[in-house]
């Protein structure tokens, strides 16, 4: 006679809707990361194969994995924290948050591994380890965020608002806006300031009359933005941003010299996708107006 259902489950070494999770899912923020490291290890998890930390946003549903999403918990966050700054130091958690910020697919599963690989051997020097995959992989990563984040404080391009604003556009690859805001907090203390990140929907504001003569006013954040500004940033440039961007495009084309032109490198250095928040690229191939009388 066959078994039931019922005595097959008595056999096996778990209870039906207890399935030990192959994925667990955290809140997209760094502290969402750290409550999921603490839950797999609170809950053994650290030794499966086939654990995955995904970011909720980016999870497909699958009916071959079991998931299970873990709230984010300050304090939680807060003790695996204290634990990699003793473990990794200050140069291993930038390389950590920098990683993070990639916000690439399986960013979250390398992270865990190399947390794993630091908590399994305290003694090593874990991030000069590049025979490892996942330390490799997380260190390449660090290289493509810190490429980005280079050139976009070269990049940015503040364009002068009526409200007396200075507004850039972004679109960066990375999320590095975290990253860049403190070089422009130094540089740019004496006006008030923003740079909005389209691709990620938030950006960071500084407000100079918040600031003192010894320190500087703290970077706040942008979630709310007319899409119409968004859309045609033109509309709120003040009278002095068009006549110093009609000066700017009759510089750049009059010092254009046609037969030096080298549009490879001129790329190489300048990635065309920069090109469209660069007011010299805009100018249209009629524009006479700004061209020199010779």
């Amino acid at each position: 006679m066959s078994q039931s259902l019922s005595e097959l489950v008595k056999n096996q070494n778990y209870q039906l809707g207890q399935l030990t999770p192959s994925i667990v899912l955290y809140e997209p923020s760094f502290e969402g990361w750290l409550s999921a490291v603490f839950y797999v290890y609170s809950n053994h998890l650290q030794d499966d194969t086939s654990l995955q930390l995904i970011a909720q946003d980016c999870y497909v549903p699958s009916l071959l994995a079991h998931a299970i999403s873990v709230e984010t918990n300050a304090n939680h966050a807060e003790r695996v924290l204290t634990k990699l700054n003793q473990l990794l130091g200050r140069s291993g958690m930038r390389n950590l948050l920098w990683g993070f910020l990639s916000e690439k697919d399986n960013i979250g599963s390398t992270l865990f591994q190399v947390v794993k690989y630091a908590i399994n051997y305290p003694s090593r020097h874990i991030m000069d380890d590049l025979g490892n995959l996942n330390v490799l992989e997380l260190v390449q990563t660090v290289k493509s965020v810190g490429r980005e984040k280079h050139r976009m404080e070269a990049f940015v391009r503040f364009e002068h608002t009526v409200e007396d604003i200075y507004f850039a556009r972004v679109e960066p690859d990375f999320n590095i806006l975290p990253l860049i805001g403190e070089h422009f907090r130094q540089r740019y203390q004496d006006q008030h300031w923003a740079i909005y990140d389209l691709a990620r929907g938030y950006g960071i504001y500084y407000d100079k009359s918040q600031s003192t003569p010894k320190r500087p006013a703290a970077l706040q954040t942008i979630t709310e933005l007319d899409e119409a500004v968004l859309r045609n940033p033109a509309s709120i440039h003040s009278e002095d941003e068009q006549r110093y961007q009609r000066f700017w495009q009759g510089y750049f084309t009059n010092v254009n010299i046609k037969e030096r032109k080298n549009p490879r490198l001129h790329k190489q250095y300048l990635p065309q996708r920069y090109w469209k928040y660069l007011s010299e690229k805009q100018v249209l191939p009629n524009a006479q107006h700004l061209k020199k009388q010779r």
